[in-house]
């Protein structure tokens, strides 16, 4: 049997979905295996794209679950929500399965080869800092100059596209992750009304335990859920579209409205790679 393993992990967004169509296009001499850490409070589109992306593969992805949910991992830190500043979903209920996943294996003296989709045109992301020697962290898109434009033609051109939730969201990851914009919890509680009540829920509790931090900061979801600034929120936005279209030039291989994506609108936020790659 062979000493190395090949994996690639998935988030159910767009670079991390075109990076294993990527490498099996081209690199179909690797046995990968896919995997997915599933927290159970992420987006419907996003299992829904996993199952499509399945059959593009041929192969199954890998579903690597948390020993522990949102709420045990809450209890245990006070019930403060996650926020950028202590991003304790992300250490537990991502990075740690993975780690628990590949740990036999590095027991084992076998060299583990993971492929993260960090882009060429965002050298300032970070992909997992791996501590062990022998588990060897790859950067093809990086390395091969593929952009944001690239990793949409990858999409579109193997047939499968973006995932639908881009149409109102700008990365995947938990329904109620607070790296979100106001106006994504907009499309969260008009598209999820049961997964924003979930997060308010959340909130709300959090909120009586003393914690600092709520899911949007500055403002609880308890305001931003009425109805006047639910219509504010979206003023707001369509008047940053419209700016945002009127300093595009038209390309004239593709002559339609092309899509702008929240990142083309608030900027290229911070968001966490192991999440919503």
């Amino acid at each position: 049997m062979s000493n190395e393993k090949h994996v690639l992990g998935l988030s159910g967004g767009k670079d991390s979905a075109a990076l294993a169509i990527y490498m099996r296009q081209n690199h179909p001499e690797l046995d990968i295996d896919y995997f997915f850490t599933d927290t159970g409070k992420e987006l419907p589109e996003v299992y829904e794209y996993l199952g499509k992306l399945e059959g593009f593969l041929g192969k199954p992805i890998l579903r690597l679950n948390p020993n522990r949910d949102f709420d045990y991992w809450l209890k245990q830190y006070n019930n403060f929500l996650p926020s950028a500043q202590t991003r304790w979903c992300t250490r537990q209920m991502k990075l740690k399965p993975f780690e628990d996943w590949v740990k036999p294996m590095l027991k084992e003296g076998k060299i583990i080869h993971s492929y993260v989709a960090i882009r060429s045109d965002e050298p300032y992301r970070e992909g997992y800092n791996a501590t062990q020697e022998k588990l060897k962290i790859h950067l093809p898109f990086r390395e091969d100059g593929i952009d944001k434009p690239a990793v949409a033609e990858i999409l579109e051109n193997s047939g499968l596209g973006w995932p639908t939730y881009y149409e109102w969201r700008s990365r995947s990851g938990c329904t109620f992750c607070f790296y979100q914009q106001k106006i994504e919890w907009v499309g969260l509680l008009e598209r999820h009304p049961e997964a924003f009540q979930e997060a308010m829920s959340y909130e709300k509790n959090s909120l009586d335990h003393g914690s600092p931090f709520t899911w949007t900061e500055g403002e609880p979801l308890t305001e931003l859920m009425k109805p006047e600034r639910i219509e504010q929120i979206k003023a707001d936005h369509e008047k940053r579209v419209a700016r945002i279209q009127s300093r595009k030039a038209i390309n004239p291989l593709r002559p339609e409205k092309e899509t702008i994506d929240i990142d083309d609108v608030y900027g290229q936020a911070k968001y966490c790679v192991t999440c919503h790659k």
